[in-house]
C-alpha cells in the first residue's frame, strides 16, 4: 500500500482525507497508522503514540465507565430507538474502578477521524479477556467522526479493577475503497470538546 497518494475532500465544513493504494481490503500496519495519525489527524487526544500504535493497530484506551440505570430499545427505522440511561461511576483516589460482574459503557480518550476509504473494527484486548472480562463494539465506519464508546462485559464472578487510562481495546483498519457517502447517523461528532 502507497500512501503517498493522498487526497482532501472537502463536504460541508469537513475534510476528509482519502489515500489511494494498490491493494484494496488490506488491514493497514503501524507505518500507514502513524502517518494517517500524525500527518492527517485521523487519531487525537492519545495519551501515548508510541505505546498506543500497535504493529496492526491502535489501542484505545480508558476515559469513564458508565452503570446503565435503565432499558433501551433498538428498532429497524431508528424512530424508536431508546438508548438506555446511564450514570458515571467514580474511580476511587488512584484512578481505580472496581467492576462487579456485569454490563457497562466505556468511553474511550481519544477522538477518531476516520477517512472516506477506511473503516475500523475493534477488539479486547488480550490482557482484559484473560481477567474476564471483554468489550463489545460496533464498526467505525469511513466518515466517522467522535469519542465513541463502547460496551464493556465483565463475565469474572470475582469482578475487575480497571484503572483510568487502562488500554482496554485495540481498532484495527481496513481500507475499503472510497465510499459514496460517509458516515451521518446520530453518534456523528459525539462527545467531541
Amino acid at each position: 500500500m502507497c500512501l503517498s497518494r493522498v487526497q482532501a475532500v472537502a463536504t460541508g465544513s469537513n475534510i476528509f482525507y482519502i489515500f489511494h493504494p494498490f491493494s484494496l481490503s488490506s488491514m493497514l500496519n503501524d507505518k500507514h497508522l502513524r502517518e494517517l495519525i500524525v500527518e492527517h489527524n485521523m487519531i487525537t487526544e492519545y495519551i501515548d503514540l508510541d505505546t498506543q500504535l500497535q504493529p496492526s493497530g491502535f489501542d484505545l484506551s480508558l476515559e469513564s465507565i458508565e452503570e446503565f440505570l435503565g432499558g433501551g430499545a433498538v428498532d429497524f427505522s431508528n424512530k424508536e430507538r431508546v438508548i438506555g440511561e446511564t450514570r458515571q461511576l467514580t474511580p476511587d483516589e488512584d484512578g481505580w474502578y472496581q467492576l462487579e460482574k456485569g454490563v457497562y459503557k466505556v468511553v474511550y480518550n481519544e477522538v477518531v477521524k476516520m477517512p472516506l476509504d477506511v473503516a475500523a473494527i475493534a477488539r479486547t484486548r488480550s490482557t482484559l479477556l484473560r481477567n474476564g472480562a471483554e468489550v463489545g463494539t460496533a464498526v467505525w465506519d469511513p466518515g466517522y467522526e467522535g469519542r465513541s464508546s463502547s460496551m464493556l462485559t465483565v463475565h469474572n464472578p470475582f469482578g475487575l479493577r480497571l484503572k483510568k487510562d487502562a488500554r482496554v481495546a485495540q481498532l484495527i483498519f481496513f481500507h475499503t475503497g472510497e465510499v459514496g457517502q460517509g458516515y451521518s447517523g446520530v453518534y456523528q461528532k459525539e462527545r467531541m470538546k
